[in-house]
């Protein structure tokens, strides 16, 4: 099982698509962070772009907790995130600051409110959250290389828009693998 997390209107064939959003492509009309229709250990790799950054840091852990608990052991957790090297860097050949209110405040609106982003991560912090919740093996990834290159979305984003080959990537893309202790292997925990 491959579960893509906070999908909005991005559709990936193969994969089970949950979202806050009720749309056609959704199997699962719920909050990223609460998975009680996923089984322990039972799925492959959790794609997620953009949504970590909707929880407060001091909430991330819960998130990767759960996260945790559904993926198999040696399981992908794939994270995408705005970067903040990548803003500065465009702040700095721009000097037009309003360029990075959609990296730095993005937000969806629902029906009556906004959710907004709450925090960001740059490499380091993005691997502390991976090391302190017990996920190894923590690489870049490049979106080319994935199940889902096909689908457009912010993992993919560049400045000037759309200059894949030459612009300066907004995201910071990086995956880990959930580690089991040899013991609690034998446990199926």
């Amino acid at each position: 099982m491959r579960l893509h997390l906070a999908c909005w209107h991005r559709y990936i064939p193969g994969f089970v698509h949950v979202d806050i959003f009720d749309m056609p492509h959704i199997d699962h009309v719920a909050s990223m962070d609460k998975l009680p229709f996923i089984a322990d250990n039972s799925v492959d790799l959790i794609y997620c772009c953009g949504g970590i950054t909707y929880f407060h840091r001091w909430e991330a852990d819960k998130v990767m907790q759960e996260w945790y608990r559904v993926l198999k052991p040696n399981g992908v957790l794939r994270l995408s995130t705005p970067n903040p090297q990548a803003f500065l860097k465009l702040y700095f050949e721009t000097g037009d600051l309003r360029m990075l209110d959609g990296p730095i405040f993005g937000h969806m609106k629902l029906e009556n409110s906004v959710i907004s982003q709450k925090c960001h991560y740059d490499e380091n912090l993005l691997s502390q959250l991976f090391t302190t919740n017990n996920f190894y093996q923590i690489e870049h990834w490049d979106w080319r290389n994935t199940e889902h290159a096909n689908v457009d979305d912010f993992s993919q984003s560049y400045w000037p828009h759309m200059q894949k080959d030459t612009g300066v990537q907004l995201c910071l893309n990086m995956q880990a693998k959930k580690y089991v202790r040899p013991t609690d292997a034998n446990t199926n925990t």
